[in-house]
């Protein structure tokens, strides 16, 4: 049995930032946003060594859906609770508008200091 394997005929595509919209995900760019608040919420909790059930209760919000929410299925969660979230566990969250400085849409993006 031969196992090698030929790649001269495999197509290899850049990647964006984005991988939503690499996937061809609606609404890609609120869906990064989100990931990226939903890893620093992680991060919290797990810093914390915060049990779900707990978590939830301090984030207002029942386990099943903090659950979701950290294996990344946020669609039904908005970026304002996840704000919210972030406050309740005690995170500033600050929000910068600037000037395009090139000739297309302005983004949207999560920079953790």
């Amino acid at each position: 049995m031969n196992t090698k394997t030929s790649i001269e005929n495999i197509a290899i595509e850049q990647s964006s930032d984005n991988p939503y919209a690499d996937l061809g995900v609606p609404d890609a760019d609120d869906m990064l946003v989100k990931a990226g608040l939903a890893r620093e919420i992680a991060q919290i909790i797990k810093a914390r060594r915060l049990t779900q059930q707990r978590a939830a209760e301090l984030l207002g919000m029942t386990q099943p859906k903090l659950s979701e929410m950290l294996r990344g299925r946020f669609r039904g969660i908005s970026q304002t609770k996840m704000i919210e979230c972030l406050n309740r566990l005690g995170r500033d969250v600050s929000i910068v508008v600037s000037k395009v400085t090139r000739r297309a849409a302005g983004h949207t993006q999560v920079v953790v200091a």
